[in-house]
């Protein structure tokens, strides 16, 4: 991979460097005290800050500061980069079309300015995913429950697509919500939602079951599990069986958080 790499450009000579990098298709990283401003569904500014800045050659832009993970400004891939020396600021500017958006950083000062020749067609292979527990369950239903029979995937009611719908040995109608990590209180909501939306869906006098499948569950979501009659089988994504031994280190925060994986998968 060949890097270019620029320590304290003069605008002229980092407008050089990103034209050239732009037309080479390379990923770019620039460090330097910005603004940034946006224009389009809405608009937003941020004023002067020492802030990190990759544009991919995707089209996407990425505005970073020292805190926390996510930019405190994007844009989506499909954009347009370009670059040029304004009233004395560097101004690299992000547009696209549908919606018209512009997201603008104009630059007093650039400490570091890279260019990357990234080649990386490398597909992701996620391992342990909801997906993975779902195909151990299609393929084998025991592993839920004996008798246990999947009847749809993703079936869609009003409270959301529910994982697996099912019938156990006994016809009843069965709702298995999907998690890959150990899930608090808040998954066990979710799932009680999609039984409420059954009994709305089917009447208030058929019995139906809800089983969270997941590799642990904190005590409140067991607890509320308990509470709400609903069921729990511990499962590990990676091998579709029960997991060695739970990690009760956990701390409660990061164990809510992961009952949004679904959603962000």
């Amino acid at each position: 991979m060949t890097v270019n790499t620029l320590h304290r450009p003069t605008h002229r000579d980092a407008l050089v460097h990103l034209e050239a990098a732009f037309e080479r298709g390379d990923m770019v990283t620039i460090f330097g005290r910005c603004t940034v401003d946006y224009d389009g569904r809405a608009t937003s500014e941020l004023g002067p800050g020492d802030r990190l800045v990759v544009l991919k050659p995707d089209g996407s832009i990425l505005v970073h500061t020292d805190e926390k993970r996510t930019p405190v400004n994007w844009q989506p891939p499909g954009c347009t980069h370009s670059a040029s020396v304004r009233d004395g600021r560097l101004r690299v500017r992000s547009t696209r079309t549908s919606p018209d958006e512009r997201l603008d950083v104009r630059f007093e000062r650039v400490e570091q300015c890279s260019a990357y020749a990234v080649n990386d067609r490398s597909d992701l292979e996620l391992v342990g995913s909801e997906e993975d527990l779902r195909q151990h369950i299609l393929a084998d239903p025991e592993i839920l429950e004996a008798g246990f029979e999947p009847l749809e995937t993703e079936r869609q009611s009003d409270a959301g697509a529910i994982d697996i719908f099912g019938e156990d040995a006994d016809g009843v109608p069965v709702v298995v919500e999907l998690k890959r990590r150990r899930v608090g209180p808040s998954a066990a909501s979710q799932l009680r939602r999609y039984v409420d939306a059954l009994h709305r869906e089917f009447g208030d006098d058929e019995p139906i079951r809800g089983v969270l499948v997941a590799p642990s569950v904190t005590e409140r979501a067991a607890d509320m599990l308990d509470r709400e009659g609903l069921e729990f089988v511990a499962l590990d994504p990676e091998t579709g069986e029960p997991p060695v031994e739970d990690d009760e280190g956990e701390a409660e925060e990061s164990e809510e958080a992961d009952d949004g994986d679904r959603d962000d998968a």
